[in-house]
């Protein structure tokens, strides 16, 4: 795998995870116990949601300059090293209870992300 395809890869799991942040953010200044229409209108006005959904249209264009290199079978799997950076990122920054189990479902997912993209 060549430097760029790493770089490219790393800024796809980077936009996803500051993507899933900002949605989770946004999505706790939501109305609680709202109608559906009530919550996408705060949705649609929510400065986080929309700083999520820009951070997915720049992965989703990241994502395909990465699948014009890579095969899916790999590229894939390799994408799924996001939970781990998710599972890390909402401990640190949003404080959130990351459990034993959780942490060791991350890690296997991080050994077969690290074996798939041992065959590339």
């Amino acid at each position: 795998m060549t430097p760029w395809i790493i770089f490219w890869f790393v800024l796809s799991v980077a936009c996803d995870v500051a993507g899933q942040l900002c949605f989770k953010i946004g999505a706790d200044r939501l109305p609680q116990g709202a109608d559906f229409r009530t919550t996408a209108v705060a949705a649609l006005r929510c400065g986080w949601v929309t700083a999520g959904l820009a951070t997915y249209v720049a992965e989703f264009f990241i994502w395909l300059r990465i699948l014009a290199e890579v095969p899916l079978s790999i590229a894939f799997p390799i994408a799924s090293a996001n939970f781990l950076a998710i599972a890390l990122a909402s401990a640190v920054l949003l404080g959130e209870r990351v459990g034993r189990r959780q942490w060791l479902g991350a890690f296997l997912i991080t050994c077969g992300v690290i074996v798939v993209a041992q065959t590339a």
